[in-house]
């Protein structure tokens, strides 16, 4: 039994959504701009070998003329002469050069869900909101950082992309992608879903991101499948990947009475909570489908960050950070 509940409809004994413009329902260029102080204190580290936090400019693997000193060795022909030690090749007699790690740039690229499925709250924020909020906390904090940041916000149609810059104004741009595709969401949108939309978002990440990249993906999952895992597997070789799992904890707590008219665009259907039956579905799917996107964390390595809407977004990203930070630093 597949069940989506990508937006409230009409309900029996329960209050309406709030109207368009509410708190909570839509988000503005104002309402992420102002998301920049909040973000100050997140933390990102990079895969192994962890030596420090990731801080605008970061170690890679290959050795050059970079900052930060590796070793001294014997000189060999063809190294470049200004890496020689004179007052170590003075004190041995023999010629030594300095060999620093090579520092490059990591881009962010964060990939933000704004479908349909995604126009669904049942208390403080729509999943549509608290993934602009997700993003747009994690674009302020990777602007401050000193590395570009750039994204793609997709909906059931369409994908904009913005392409990484280290600016200010390159956040606000991104912002705006996202509060544009957001404002277009409604109950009564007549908008076809697209599961298949997540798959060929991530397909045009994974050109992208080639290597050396971060790429944070915002979404509930809607429409995942191994194409989805193959994808993000493929990313997460040469990349720093981090899945940030919007959801609702509706899904999780289902009342014990009253009906609901969910729709999912131009279909609408009845829940009858008040019936078993229906309550052990819905509960059977929505458990089933958080431990299958859960697993992959375990699977692959992949941080999947679940992230509530029905709770303020800052520290709940703020405490998962920190833990994915811990784990990394130990290993």
């Amino acid at each position: 039994m597949a069940i989506s509940l990508p937006a409230f409809g009409r309900t029996k004994g329960m209050a309406p959504p709030a109207a368009k413009g509410a708190e909570g329902v839509y988000v503005t260029v104002d309402d992420l701009a102002a998301l920049e102080p909040i973000a100050c204190d997140l933390t990102f580290l990079r895969k192994a070998p962890v030596r420090r936090l990731l801080a605008g400019r970061h170690e890679s693997r290959m050795r050059g003329r970079g900052l930060s000193f590796e070793e001294l060795r014997n000189y060999m022909p063809g190294d470049d002469i200004r890496t020689i030690d004179w007052r170590v090749t003075a004190r041995t007699g023999q010629p030594f050069v300095r060999v620093y790690d090579e520092e490059k740039d990591r881009p962010a690229l964060i990939v933000v869900d704004q479908r349909v499925n995604m126009f669904f709250g049942s208390r403080r924020l729509m999943k549509s909101v608290a993934a602009a909020q997700v993003a747009a906390l994690c674009a302020w904090r990777v602007m401050a950082l000193g590395d570009r940041v750039g994204g793609l916000v997709f909906n059931d149609g369409e994908q904009e992309a913005v392409r990484p810059h280290r600016s200010r104004e390159a956040v606000i741009r991104f912002s705006d992608a996202i509060s544009v595709k957001n404002r277009v969401l409604s109950a009564t949108s007549d908008a076809t879903r697209a599961p298949g939309q997540l798959d060929a978002v991530l397909s045009k990440v994974a050109a992208v991101a080639r290597h050396d990249h971060l790429v944070i993906v915002v979404s509930d999952f809607d429409g995942h499948g191994p194409a989805t895992r193959d994808l993000l597997l493929k990313m997460s070789v040469a990349n720093d990947v981090i899945a940030i799992l919007i959801y609702d904890p509706f899904l999780l707590e289902l009342p014990r009475q009253g009906d609901m008219v969910i729709s999912g665009g131009a279909l609408q259907a009845e829940l009858q909570f008040g019936r078993s039956n229906v309550r052990d579905a819905v509960d059977s799917f929505a458990r089933n489908r958080g431990r299958d996107l859960l697993s992959w964390q375990k699977e692959m390595g992949l941080p999947m960050l679940p992230v509530s809407a029905a709770e303020e977004v800052a520290p709940q990203l703020r405490t998962l950070l920190g833990q994915l930070a811990w784990r990394q630093r130990r290993r």
